[in-house]
């Protein structure tokens, strides 16, 4: 299997950020959804299946996790 390139996504942070450094950055990879800290961009990113995140998007809008 074929590594994706994580430094060359197009990363992309929650609008609802504000600017802060203290978030998560998504971006569409050839392996699926790459998630990683932007604090830290060079480290470790986590890849899972576009499924996968769809259904954690869906049961975050629908209220069904507690994020605090």
């Amino acid at each position: 299997m074929k590594r994706p390139a994580p430094m060359r996504a197009a990363w992309r942070k929650s609008s609802r950020s504000n600017g802060s450094s203290n978030c998560v950055e998504i971006a569409g990879l050839p392996a699926g959804i790459g998630i990683r800290d932007s604090k830290a961009p060079a480290q470790s990113v986590l890849v899972i299946a576009v499924g996968c995140w769809a259904a954690l998007a869906d049961a975050i809008k629908a209220g069904e996790l507690d994020l605090s």
